[in-house]
């Protein structure tokens, strides 16, 4: 996964968030390490920085020295998150309306999922499509879309509002994810 990750970064993925939940604790700071160094070594190839999250996982955020953490709808609140965590610290949720972003307070983005299919694992709620996706960036939170984003629909979730787009199934199971990381900056970029 790390080589993956890394040749992701080196396309221009911008942050990686770590969500693994099956892991146990000694392991999982392994992996973040793991993917935390993938990452620099993907941004320096680049020329550029990218940013690591842990979801759900402060603790893991400050042992690993991630950039934030990505907080579950059971996790400590978010003004909690940024007291431990620090001001740079970047404090995510995710969001299934748009409506749940006027109550977010202290975070620093929201994901709005899904406004496709996802491609990645069954899909629990419908898609919300573009129309939410416009409503939701007019909230004042920048917002990443997420759910079945490729490089087919990047572009028209840029101009939908989305300040960026969170991917998973369409770069790790690719053949070639850097390639795949690539064509999704390049439409994003268009």
């Amino acid at each position: 996964m790390a080589e993956n990750v890394e040749a992701a970064v080196s396309a221009g993925v911008d942050w990686v968030q770590v969500r693994e939940r099956e892991l146990g604790d000694h392991a999982l700071l392994e992996l973040c390490d793991a993917l935390g160094a993938a990452t620099r070594r993907g941004a320096a190839r680049r020329g550029g920085h990218a940013c690591l999250l842990v979801n759900r996982r402060i603790d893991l955020a400050l042992c690993s020295g991630a950039d934030g953490v990505h907080l579950g709808f059971d996790a400590v609140d978010p003004v909690t998150a940024r007291r431990l965590l620090g001001e740079r610290a970047l404090i995510g949720a995710s969001t299934h309306a748009a409506r749940e972003i006027d109550a977010a307070t202290g975070l620093s983005y929201v994901h709005l999922a899904p406004i496709f299919t996802p491609r990645s694992k069954p899909a629990s709620r419908p898609p919300l499509g573009l129309s939410a996706l416009r409503d939701a960036s007019q909230r004042g939170l920048p917002v990443l879309a997420q759910g079945g984003v490729d490089a087919s629909n990047a572009a028209v979730l840029r101009q939908a509002g989305a300040a960026g787009v969170a991917v998973t199934g369409a770069i790790l199971t690719a053949r070639e994810p850097g390639r795949a990381a690539r064509e999704i900056r390049e439409a994003l970029d268009a």
